[in-house]
């Protein structure tokens, strides 16, 4: 029997959760680890913690504000933002990223999205410094439904539209057509681009998966 949906609340305690679990495992990072290239090719590590700074500190009248004046550039809005909330030092980034863990400002109503902001920030991060984490599964198999029903942020369900889905480690399934199976943090992380998550995925739907995350 699959899981019932999470609650509005059930879904802000992930995000903090995971919030808190970014935080301890940033601490104690060297100069050096803090400057690393992370998976978002832009930014090195402490910026990426800057941005979800940023994004726990935005409500949606200042997001509307910030994008009319980056006159509708997403990429200056994001910038503008992740300067604002960097921090002279590291320890000051790691600093305003542990005072916002518990908040619930958003831009939108979408908490699954600001969960899955915070969890595929969070491999971007962990991923180039070697250090392991897992999502609890309730946690990510929302973001993966969220994803996988609509093009928020990024074209997620234009990805994996006419494809199959299914997880291996929960009850995560979706769509109809060719199966891509994998962890389901593995299927998150390929429905929004980062390549990665394709080499913990098989079955026939990979290659158009692929195909289509690379074009965006």
């Amino acid at each position: 029997m699959a899981d019932l949906p999470l609650t509005s609340d059930e879904l802000w305690g992930a995000v903090h959760a995971e919030r808190a679990a970014l935080a301890d495992d940033l601490t104690g990072l060297t100069p050096e680890q803090w400057a690393t290239q992370s998976l978002c090719s832009q930014w090195s590590v402490r910026e990426v913690v800057a941005h979800l700074t940023a994004a726990a500190s935005t409500s949606r009248l200042a997001w509307i504000r910030s994008i009319v004046g980056a006159r509708f550039r997403p990429a200056v809005h994001n910038q503008r933002r992740l300067v604002e909330h960097l921090g002279a030092t590291p320890a000051e980034t790691l600093e305003r990223f542990r005072a916002v863990v518990t908040s619930t400002v958003a831009p939108s109503g979408h908490t699954a999205a600001w969960l899955g902001e915070v969890i595929v920030h969070g491999a971007d991060i962990r991923r180039p410094l070697g250090i392991p984490h897992v999502p609890a599964p309730r946690a990510v198999s929302a973001v993966a439904i969220f994803f996988a029903g609509q093009d928020f942020a990024v074209n997620s369900r234009s990805a994996v539209k006419g494809l199959r889905l299914e997880s291996t480690d929960g009850g995560f399934t979706t769509g109809a057509g060719p199966l891509v199976t994998g962890p389901t943090l593995a299927l998150v992380l390929a429905m929004v681009g980062r390549a990665s998550a394709y080499d913990d995925l098989s079955g026939p739907g990979v290659p158009e998966l692929i195909r289509r995350s690379q074009a965006d």
